[in-house]
């Protein structure tokens, strides 16, 4: 399955601009999907979380995005398909990076991820920081507790 998830991650996403937009883009994103919930630098989830899960995740990714993200507009939320996501990817806003890379730097890698199909370990150069690894495990904790 990680093609699935490599043609996605590399494929044509679109950005979520404005912060009216943003969100009205999470209103569009169900709960109940089956979605994959990824913080990149962690172990990448076996299964899907649950729909509390991810409405608190949905919740608290907006939360600290807004907080964080100190701009006029959003622009570091990308999906497949703004209207039926299946594919998420989203940046921290305090590691942006350069997202277009360059010939002596790759882009950043996302902060978290919101798949339908498993995701595969991107291999982070380095861990989150404990901060971030607190705030993650604070809503997705669970996940790791299930067999």
């Amino acid at each position: 399955m990680s093609g699935d998830f490599d043609r996605l991650y590399a494929g044509r996403l679109w950005s979520v601009m404005s912060w009216d937009g943003l969100a009205a883009f999470w209103s569009r994103v169900d709960p109940a999907g089956a979605w994959y919930l990824y913080a990149v630098g962690e172990p990448p989830p076996a299964f899907p979380a649950s729909e509390e899960e991810s409405a608190e995740f949905l919740r608290r990714i907006d939360e600290l995005l807004r907080r964080e993200h100190h701009e006029s507009y959003c622009g570091i939320v990308y999906a497949d398909d703004l209207e039926r996501p299946s594919f998420v990817k989203i940046y921290d806003p305090n590691h942006l990076g350069t997202s277009c890379g360059s010939g002596k730097h790759p882009p950043p890698l996302p902060g978290w991820i919101m798949s339908r199909v498993p995701p595969r370990d991107l291999q982070a150069a380095r861990p989150a920081p404990e901060g971030r690894r607190r705030w993650w495990r604070a809503i997705v904790g669970r996940q790791s507790s299930r067999a």
